[in-house]
């Protein structure tokens, strides 16, 4: 039996789960996600027409990936078939791909194959996908939870059209728990059930955008509190509150990734953004503290630089702080470190001038040193021209102008100093020996 057919579609038995049972049915049905399948939208038209092309659903759990292939699969007028990644071998997907060449040959019909949990399908087991989609044997709908860019090979997600899900709000949540409260076919509406408004407000906030969470909690909820004499049930805010617990937070190495992005992407702009997503990762995902002082070393030269240069000492010596004391008490010389580098005055000088020399590097191709740059220590050396190097020390301020570059790129600037910090003293003084 498909995953998405009841034996008896007239009456879906209660046995299976509340969320699984008002599982939406049309696209009218579909919870959230307007941007993607709200009326014109081009999914949508797609759904609607049976005209799906090979996609991509990427998004958080419970924001509607699984609902969206079970649409589809009530909606095409060809085969669905359902993979999950867990389980599913090359096998499987081969005799997906050869009855799929069979329905095509004989009858004219399309197969849709549905994977879920793509990320979970190894590069060889993807390769096996990959001929068929090409061909057009099949049309492939993966849904993952993870950074397709990250997971799917990139020949396979180049011929997908990829559709990003967002997490569904609190008020979504509402909508599918009062759905289920009122249906008396699929929901809880046959029951006498009576629940307070801080108890679903409550379930929805919980749910954290996952509406698989929300209608499970409503279920344990409505069947697992006891009867009024007259046969009621009252879920209480109380009730609610035992029914559904914090969500476990995803520490997948996506999300690593993401909360390590987002803290550099503070560093330079917000000291209590920049506090905030250290201390999650360390505290709520269990992520190494040494990753964001790295991470905090490197900001201080490619966004601080030469504008304020205290901002790396304070970094290292953090750095030998956590060494040496460990956590949590390092993380008060971190905080700081941190605190330090986002009130810092910025400056990238330091990453463009690297950008910049590189650039040059690969221009110029093999580079003469300049002979009056060029070794002198042995006695050979003024012979072979290797003369006229004017030290520095010996002229006034320190500073002789003469030529330190190739020749043919004798002219270039890579450095530009700023006027932020401590860098507009050097920025001056650029201007002073030119």
């Amino acid at each position: 039996m498909d995953l998405f057919t009841y034996q008896n579609e007239e009456q879906a038995p209660r046995a299976k789960l509340l969320a699984d049972r008002m599982r939406p049915q049309t696209i009218e049905e579909y919870i959230g996600q307007s941007d993607i399948v709200g009326p014109g939208k081009l999914l949508r038209r797609a759904i609607e027409a049976d005209q799906i092309t090979s996609i991509l659903l990427y998004g958080p759990p419970g924001c509607g990936k699984t609902t969206l292939a079970h649409i589809i699969s009530k909606r095409t007028q060809g085969e669905f078939v359902k993979l999950n990644a867990v389980d599913a071998s090359v096998k499987d997907v081969r005799e997906v791909i050869e009855q799929a060449r069979i329905t095509k040959s004989m009858y004219g019909r399309k197969t849709i194959l549905f994977l879920d949990e793509v990320h979970r399908f190894n590069s060889a087991r993807q390769d096996a996908l990959l001929p068929a989609v090409e061909q057009g044997i099949i049309i492939f709908i993966g849904a993952t939870t993870e950074n397709p860019f990250h997971y799917v090979n990139g020949a396979l997600l180049s011929r997908s059209t990829l559709f990003q899900l967002e997490a569904l709000t609190r008020e979504d949540a509402l909508t599918a728990m009062r759905r289920a409260l009122a249906d008396r076919d699929r929901g809880l509406g046959f029951m006498d059930l009576n629940v307070e408004d801080d108890a679903l407000q409550h379930m929805a906030s919980m749910a954290g955008g996952d509406i698989r969470r929300a209608l499970n909690a409503l279920e344990l909820a409505a069947v697992t509190t006891p009867s009024q004499p007259d046969g009621s049930v009252i879920v209480t805010l109380a009730v609610a509150e035992e029914s559904i617990r914090k969500p476990t937070i995803r520490a997948d190495e996506s999300t690593q990734y993401d909360v390590l992005s987002a803290f550099h992407k503070s560093v330079r702009g917000s000291s209590d953004a920049a506090l905030f997503w250290f201390l999650y990762a360390v505290e709520k995902l269990g992520m190494d503290p040494m990753t964001f002082i790295r991470r905090l070393i490197v900001a201080c030269s490619e966004d601080i630089g030469l504008a304020n240069p205290q901002a790396m000492v304070q970094a290292v010596t953090a750095m030998d702080a956590y060494h040496k004391i460990g956590w949590p008490e390092a993380k008060y010389n971190i905080t700081q470190a941190i605190l330090f580098a986002v009130e810092s005055p910025k400056s990238n000088a330091a990453a463009v001038a690297i950008g910049n020399a590189m650039n040059a590097i690969e221009q110029l191709g093999a580079a003469e040193v300049p002979h009056h740059l060029r070794d002198t220590h042995y006695s050979g050396a003024a012979r072979l021209g290797h003369v006229g190097y004017k030290y520095p020390h010996d002229y006034p301020g320190h500073y002789v102008k003469q030529v330190y570059l190739p020749e043919r790129i004798a002219m270039k600037t890579f450095y530009h100093a700023t006027n932020q910090g401590m860098e507009d003293k050097i920025r001056q003084n650029q201007e002073r020996r030119k």
